[in-house]
C-alpha cells in the first residue's frame, strides 16, 4: 500500500471518528440548548468555553508525544514513561487551578453559583489523561485506537450530559454529566499503557515538559481567541442576547472543529515533512470544507437554524453564515498552529495573543452587538491566517530536539 493510499485510509477512519465525536457532542449541546432557556444555555456555552481554553494543557501533552515518537519511534518507550508521570501531575495541577478560579469565574460569567465552574476543573482531570494516550496512537500512528479515543469521548458526553440535562434543565446538571463522561475515553485508552503503567521506563522529564508547556502555551492563545467571544457576549451583552449569540456559536464550533481530523492525521508527516508541501495540502483541505460549509449555510439558512437550536432563535437565522464562516476562518488558523508544533516553531505565540488583545480592544471599545462581535471574529482570524502562513519557516534542524 502506497503512503499516499494509506494516509487516505487513516485519514478517513480517524475523520469518521472524529465526525463521530463531533456529531456526538453536537447533537448533545442542540438537545442542551431545546431544554435549556436562553440564559442557561448562555452560561453552557461560556462554560465549555471555560473547558476548552483549561483543555489546551491535554492538547499540549498529545502534540509534545506525538511529535516525539513520530520522529524517533524506536524511542517510544522511553517517551511513554516521562509523559505518563507528566500527564499525572498535569492533570492534577489544572483541575485544581480551574476549579478554584471559580472564586474569580462565577461573578464574571455571571453564574448563580459556583459549582459549574469547579465541576469545569474535574472535567480536566481525564480530559488531561486522554491527552498523553491520544498522543502515543497519534504519534504510533495507531489510528484505530486514537478513533476509539476521540468516539469514547462524544459518547460519554452525549449519554451522560443528555441524561443530566432531562433529569434538571440547568448548566450545573449538565456539567455532571459531562465531567462523568469525561472519563469514557480513558477506559478507552487503557489499552495504550498496558506495560508501562506499572514498569515505565525512565526518559527526560525535563526537555518533554518544556515542549509541552510551550505547545500548551501556543494552544492555549488559540482557544483563548476562538472562545474569548462567547465569554465577552455573555459578560458584555444581555442575557437574551448572550443566548442568540451562544446559539450561532454552535454553528461557529461546528465549522471549527469538522475539519480537525486533517491536522490529526497529517501531524506525523508534518512533524517529518521539510519541503512544508504537507501543510498546504492540510490548508487547502481545510479551506475546501469550510467554503462548503459556509455556503450551505448561507444557502440553507432555515436548515441551519434546526441545527442550532430551532425556531426560539428565528432573530439570528439570516446572520448564521456569519458565524459559520467565523469557524471556517479559525479552522484554518489551528491547521497553522499545529503546523507550527510540528515543527517545533512557537513564536506563533506572539501573533496570537495579539490576535486575542484585538478582539478584546474592540469588542470593549465599539458599541457592538451580535452581528458586530462576529464580524470581529472573522476580520481578526482572516488577517492572522494571512500574516501566519507568509511568516518564514523555521529552521528543520530543531524538529528532532
Amino acid at each position: 500500500m502506497t503512503s499516499a493510499t494509506s494516509r487516505l485510509s487513516s485519514g478517513t477512519t480517524v475523520a469518521a471518528g472524529m465526525m463521530g465525536m463531533n456529531v456526538a457532542i453536537y447533537v448533545f449541546t442542540v438537545a442542551a440548548a431545546r431544554a435549556l432557556v436562553p440564559a442557561e444555555l448562555g452560561a453552557l456555552i461560556a462554560l465549555l468555553g471555560v473547558l476548552l481554553i483549561g483543555n489546551v494543557v491535554s492538547l499540549g501533552i498529545q502534540a509534545a508525544t506525538a511529535r516525539r515518537i513520530a520522529v524517533a519511534p524506536q524511542d517510544r518507550a522511553h517517551v511513554i514513561g516521562p509523559v505518563l508521570r507528566v500527564t499525572a501531575a498535569a492533570a492534577t495541577t489544572v483541575g485544581a487551578l480551574v476549579a478554584l478560579s471559580s472564586v474569580v469565574m462565577t461573578p464574571v460569567l455571571r453564574l448563580d453559583s459556583s459549582w459549574p465552574v469547579i465541576l469545569a476543573g474535574l472535567t480536566l482531570v481525564p480530559l488531561t489523561v486522554m491527552g498523553a494516550q491520544a498522543g502515543i496512537a497519534q504519534g504510533s500512528e495507531r489510528w484505530g485506537a486514537l478513533t476509539a479515543i476521540y468516539l469514547a469521548n462524544g459518547v460519554g458526553r452525549l449519554l451522560f450530559g443528555s441524561l443530566a440535562v432531562a433529569i434538571e434543565p440547568t448548566a450545573t446538571a449538565a456539567m455532571v454529566g459531562i465531567a462523568v463522561g469525561a472519563w469514557a475515553p480513558v477506559l478507552a485508552g487503557l489499552p495504550l499503557l498496558r506495560g508501562h503503567l506499572l514498569h515505565p521506563k525512565a526518559g527526560g522529564r525535563r526537555a518533554f515538559v518544556r515542549e509541552a508547556v510551550g505547545g500548551s502555551h501556543a494552544l492555549l492563545a488559540y482557544f483563548v481567541l476562538s472562545s474569548l467571544d462567547a465569554l465577552v457576549a455573555r459578560n458584555r451583552f444581555e442575557p437574551d442576547e448572550a443566548g442568540l449569540y451562544a446559539a450561532g456559536l454552535i454553528l461557529t464550533k461546528a465549522a471549527l472543529f469538522a475539519p480537525q481530523f486533517v491536522s490529526v492525521v497529517v501531524f506525523p508527516a508534518l512533524a517529518r515533512d521539510e519541503t512544508r508541501r504537507a501543510r498546504g495540502l492540510a490548508v487547502l483541505a481545510v479551506v475546501g470544507l469550510g467554503t462548503v460549509a459556509v455556503a450551505a449555510t448561507a444557502l440553507l439558512p432555515q436548515v441551519a437554524l434546526i441545527l442550532v437550536g430551532g425556531p426560539q432563535y428565528a432573530e439570528i437565522a439570516d446572520r448564521l453564515w456569519l458565524f459559520a464562516l467565523a469557524g471556517s476562518l479559525l479552522a484554518v488558523v489551528h491547521i497553522l498552529v499545529f503546523d507550527a508544533l510540528a515543527r517545533h516553531a512557537h513564536g506563533i505565540v506572539v501573533l496570537l495573543w495579539g490576535a486575542v488583545a484585538t478582539v478584546l480592544v474592540a469588542a470593549y471599545t465599539l458599541d457592538v452587538h451580535l452581528t458586530g462581535l462576529v464580524t470581529i471574529v472573522v476580520a481578526v482570524a482572516t488577517t492572522l491566517a494571512v500574516v501566519v502562513w507568509f511568516l518564514p519557516g523555521e529552521s528543520t534542524s530543531h524538529r528532532a530536539s
